[in-house]
């Protein structure tokens, strides 16, 4: 990595980033799909990772969460490596790693337990390796099979470049690849036929905030027209050309695709400074006007996930609220512990598992509710700056019994 003012500018950004992605751990609770995750019997990659740093560090969030803050700074400097030369002024290559690391979509990756960071980093790893030595690297290919099932997208992409290349042995081993991924995973099409194309759009959206995702849309359809197609558009457009697809006969999970779409940032920066510069001065207003709206919309966006948390002041009712699957649990397991309670039961199964994560487990003679069954219930009040955003109560199982003895 050559040494220079954008080299040392980047690295401050992403020192900045990685700070406030800390900040932000401490602010989420383990939710309900996170902890059946990190509980489950079940061997996958993402417990392996997350019972592996526990294991070391202890049971909490920062050892839950770091790991993938580590995948996020990982693909952050890959993707810089990659596009030392894919770009003419050092200054656009810096523009576009920053607009990859604002991303919405990128930063909840970063912070929540799944396979999106990491399957991004795989993804930027083997375009680096095979930039660095000029070849295919099947071996990583064949471990990504077992890494995640979403990888099947890769090798249809590489099988679609490969027939571009007129590659036979990436042809081969790349629908080999697909094919077993097909076998060992298969493909959800459950369900009666329904469009939730629109959908699919909405959550691209949020992904990569509203006006920056609709220029990358265009910038995909006009790369596929125009210009010369490399492993990055072949790899982004068999994703999101799949998810469109199949949103139009049912429900996709994005998490499977997203990955695959966003690395292909510096494709749509490119075009961008490319229809800049091609244009005389005095008609680059619009050009500039559209940057300054779509730098503004992912800011915002990017802020929004930053003061999440804040909004719980603001709504009259925080059920729909995202904090009510990420938040409000780590705070509850402190005010049982205040109250020296360790162990309880509750009719909620998800709560149950979340609580157990932060060292609350089971006693059947201690409820946790969030009724009043009688006078006597012990109520917790879980606030933030001093409002109170949910109320639990406590009820003694076994002086109830007496109270009906009586």
């Amino acid at each position: 990595m050559q040494i220079n003012k954008y080299t040392i500018g980047f690295i401050g950004l992403l020192l900045i980033h990685i700070v406030v992605l800390l900040f932000l751990v401490d602010t989420y609770s383990i939710s309900a799909k996170e902890a059946s995750v990190y509980f489950s019997e079940q061997v996958n990659t993402l417990s392996i990772i997350t019972n592996f740093s526990t294991s070391i560090f202890g049971q909490n969030d920062y050892a839950l969460r770091v790991p993938f803050i580590i995948f996020y700074a990982g693909s952050a400097i890959l993707l810089y490596l990659l596009t030392d030369d894919y770009f003419k002024c050092q200054r656009d290559r810096l523009i576009s790693i920053s607009i990859f690391m604002l991303l919405p979509g990128v930063n909840s990756a970063a912070l929540l337990v799944n396979e999106s960071i990491i399957v991004i980093f795989s993804i930027l790893l083997y375009l680096y390796l095979y930039k660095l030595k000029e070849k295919e690297y099947y071996i990583l290919l064949v471990l990504f099979l077992f890494i995640d099932n979403s990888f099947a997208i890769l090798f249809l992409a590489l099988f679609f470049y490969s027939l571009h290349k007129k590659d036979n042995t990436l042809l081969m081993v790349s629908l080999t690849l697909f094919g077993l991924s097909m076998t060992i995973y298969g493909f959800d099409m459950h369900g009666s036929p329904r469009g939730y194309l629109l959908d699919t759009f909405a959550i691209y959206a949020t992904i990569f905030s509203p006006v920056l995702f609709l220029y990358f849309f265009y910038s995909l359809y006009r790369i596929g027209i125009k210009w010369e197609k490399d492993l990055y558009w072949y790899i982004a457009m068999t994703a999101l050309g799949l998810s469109l697809i199949f949103s139009l006969r049912q429900k996709i999970a994005i998490d499977d695709f997203a990955p695959f779409v966003v690395i292909a940032i510096p494709l749509m920066v490119r075009l961008f400074i490319h229809s800049l510069k091609v244009r005389l001065k005095e008609f680059r207003n619009t050009h500039y006007f559209m940057l300054r709206v779509s730098l503004a919309v992912l800011v915002v966006s990017y802020l929004f996930l930053v003061f999440n948390k804040t909004l719980y002041l603001y709504i009259q009712d925080s059920s729909n609220h995202v904090a009510e699957e990420h938040y409000i649990v780590k705070e509850l397991a402190e005010e049982l512990k205040k109250l020296d309670i360790k162990n309880l039961k509750t009719d909620n199964k998800k709560l149950a598992l979340r609580l157990q994560f932060y060292g609350i487990n089971y006693d059947k003679n201690i409820l946790l509710s969030n009724k009043k069954y009688n006078k006597n219930d012990m109520v917790v009040y879980i606030k933030y700056r001093h409002k109170v955003i949910k109320t639990f109560y406590i009820q003694n199982l076994n002086t109830f019994k007496l109270e009906i003895k009586e």
